[in-house]
């Protein structure tokens, strides 16, 4: 329980993610070349080459749209948290299907170079003046090294050992991989095709992207701009019992609120050990418990049990119209609040 460094051990949850994850890129490689393959002229190596390295890149093209649609969309629906949970896995899948995809490139038109293929792919077009025939390749490779880092620096430990605002601030670059896979793409295999179906497919993925990320801001712009100290949260009977509602007060900050039977409190998001989510947790033995690295606290007053000394912001609540609302003013950590108290039905 002490703040220190505690790996996340692995859970059924985590094998099915995984394993979904996997079966899906098997499935969208199978199925891009069956349906490919009835286009392209079999008795050309050429064809089925090309096809492949294809199956492979708009994977992870599509890939990286659906990891940039998670986050917004975790903060649109509570709904998609359990996808955002582990999505450094997701992540990390993503880098080795980008990886596979620049293996069969290097390996299909650098193989007989008499340099190495990292330098004949660099060397090989230089034409940076002009956007027909722009070096997409370049664009490609810095995609690929950007993914790279990320997925390195996954893991719990780096977390922990940048501290989670630099680790934040780091993994931000997911954004400018974005877009140098965008112009990959787009200066790449959208010259040259000839069905419009991809490009379409293309143009609506980025939209989307910008889209959700736009809904999320603008949701928490409407916070931000709010000047009333209590900020409207949700019904009660709105939560599951031994569990949260997270509620944003503004763009950085969110609010926890934990429901026990009839008994309601409301503490900061994020955990003292690592800043993770403590709204995806839930209540186990009388405390909230981190879905990270099990830390704990007691609801009310946002300490750890004894012997343990870590402590989070604790927050006002009152109960209107059947409606709860929470004070902007966060109280000092390990502030004891008295719970808000409310009849519901259905008590899980």
């Amino acid at each position: 329980m002490s703040v220190k460094y505690v790996p996340v051990q692995w859970n059924s949850n985590k094998w099915k993610y995984d394993a979904a994850l996997i079966g899906a890129v098997a499935a969208y490689v199978l199925i891009y070349i069956r349906l490919g393959t009835p286009a392209a002229d079999l008795a050309r190596p050429l064809d089925y080459a090309i096809l492949r390295m294809r199956a492979f890149g708009t994977g992870a093209f599509w890939m990286l749209t659906v990891i940039l649609c998670i986050g917004p969309l975790a903060r649109l629906d509570k709904r998609f948290l359990p996808i955002l949970y582990n999505r450094r896995h997701f992540g990390v899948l993503t880098t080795a299907v980008a990886f596979t995809h620049a293996m069969f490139v290097l390996g299909w038109y650098f193989s007989f170079t008499p340099q190495s293929q990292l330098q004949a792919l660099l060397t090989s077009n230089l034409s940076f003046s002009q956007v027909l025939g722009f070096p997409i390749e370049i664009l490609g490779l810095a995609a690929l090294l950007i993914l790279a880092i990320l997925a390195a620096t996954s893991h719990d430990f780096w977390l922990s050992f940048l501290s989670a605002p630099v680790w934040k601030s780091l993994h931000l670059l997911i954004y400018p991989a974005y877009i140098l896979v965008v112009a990959h793409v787009a200066l790449g295999y959208l010259q040259i095709a000839k069905d419009p179906t991809f490009a379409i497919l293309f143009t609506g993925a980025a939209l989307v992207v910008a889209g959700l990320h736009l809904a999320a801001w603008n949701k928490e712009r409407r916070v931000d701009a709010s000047s009333t100290l209590w900020v409207k949260a949700c019904r009660p009977e709105d939560i599951e019992n031994k569990r949260a509602a997270i509620v944003p007060l503004s763009k950085e900050e969110r609010v926890a609120i934990f429901r026990s039977g009839n008994s309601f409190s409301a503490v900061s998001n994020a955990c003292a050990h690592q800043g993770g989510p403590l709204g995806e947790g839930k209540i186990l033995y009388g405390c909230v418990t981190c879905p990270w690295h099990g830390f704990s606290y007691r609801a009310r007053n946002g300490r750890s049990p004894a012997p343990f000394t870590e402590m989070i912001p604790t927050y006002n609540m009152k109960l209107e119209d059947g409606m709860l609302f929470i004070d902007r003013q966060a109280n000092q950590p390990g502030t004891d609040v008295e719970p808000i108290i409310h009849e519901v039905a259905d008590n899980g």
